[in-house]
């Protein structure tokens, strides 16, 4: 067990010099367009979404793994999560995200999850045929995380994510690796402050392959004879977006019993700050509204320097603002309970970005 919590931290405290060294010598805009693997930065998760990502402190279960993989240690029992988000509106692009999480022995638990992105159908074009005409081509993006996670006490539990990273079309592709780390801590007289340190995104370069980036070319020999000759180019390989995220999380409890404390009504403040090594960085803000942990409100806001300056400062589609809601009804002796989540987020252009799904936990 300490052996692992070392590791944890380890990981997290040395990315976390990594990526504010980046910060220091290189500067987060300078960057931007040098990292890709971009769909690593999408949260695919209604639930934080909700309230902008700010719960990386308090996140629980699954959908941790995109905020803080030590939330996977709060898995109760089994865990499983189905979502679907109509991602910027109009453009015809869908992200169906599965994942299950369980827990293992007292302490720990693993999670698998798996987020595929469907960027719709792209005209085929050729420098011979610039207009068409030739069909059409999908983009496909697939990330697939296996977590572990473990609560060390009541109060400290750690974790870390290996992801596989696949992104590319029918003819070229790009394979790799990242992995996650995180920390949460929860104290106070009632457990009410949550503090949480995750790394993401820490991996190798990626690079391009396939038959897609040959061309053929009639060439000429010393002889005067032509001849068609396929020439293999390759393109430049390029970093993961790599990103740490610091967070924490206040609950207030609106009425008391005879613990001190009632569940029934209860509001969180959430914030975070992320700092990102090949973009602008971010500062995360969330309120949620709990009533028996069955009906849940939120709303958050996402911003970053020249968000509110308008359009030929804002680097980002998104305009800040998000809200979402859930509804976790119990059923059995078990105690299980079924879930629906909803999220959107407010984007220009673009008609924003829906996200929807329903959860499981047996």
């Amino acid at each position: 067990m300490k052996s692992f919590l070392n590791l944890s931290l380890g990981v997290v405290l040395t990315g976390s010099l990594m990526v504010s060294g980046y910060t220091a010598t290189a500067g987060n805009p300078e960057r931007a367009g040098q990292a890709g693997a971009s769909q690593l930065l999408i949260n695919p998760y209604g639930r934080s979404a909700g309230w902008a990502g700010a719960n990386g402190a308090r996140s629980k279960g699954l959908e941790s793994q995109y905020t803080n993989v030590a939330g996977v240690s709060a898995t109760k029992k089994t865990e499983l999560m189905f979502m679907r988000s109509a991602w910027l509106v109009g453009t015809g692009i869908n992200i169906n995200t599965f994942g299950l999480s369980q827990r293992v022995g007292e302490t720990g638990a693993i999670a698998l999850g798996i987020m595929s992105i469907n960027a719709g159908k792209i005209e085929r074009t050729t420098e011979d045929l610039p207009e068409g005409g030739l069909g059409t081509f999908t983009p496909r993006f697939t990330n697939i995380g296996l977590s572990y996670a473990k609560s060390f006490s009541d109060n400290i539990a750690g974790g870390i994510t290996l992801r596989v990273i696949s992104e590319g079309i029918d003819n070229v592709k790009a394979q790799g690796v990242s992995i996650d780390a995180g920390i949460q801590y929860h104290t106070g007289k009632y457990e009410q402050i949550h503090l949480g340190v995750a790394l993401k995104n820490v991996g190798p370069k990626m690079q391009y392959k396939g038959d897609g980036l040959s061309t053929q070319r009639m060439v000429e020999n010393a002889y005067g004879t032509e001849y068609e000759l396929t020439i293999d180019n390759k393109s430049a390989a390029f970093e993961l977006p790599a990103l740490l995220n610091i967070s924490g999380a206040y609950d207030i409890y609106l009425l008391k019993d005879t613990t001190g404390r009632s569940k029934t009504h209860r509001v969180t403040l959430a914030g975070n700050f992320t700092s990102n090594s090949f973009t602008k960085d971010n500062f995360l803000v969330g309120l949620e509204y709990g009533w028996k942990d069955i009906v849940m409100v939120r709303a958050g806001m996402a911003t970053e320097k020249g968000i509110f300056k308008g359009e030929g400062n804002r680097t980002t589609a998104f305009t800040g603002p998000s809200c979402g809601a859930t509804i976790e009804v119990p059923f059995g002796e078990k105690k299980s309970t079924f879930g629906v989540d909803y999220s959107y987020r407010f984007t220009n252009p673009f008609g924003g970005v829906h996200s929807f799904g329903v959860r499981v936990n047996l």
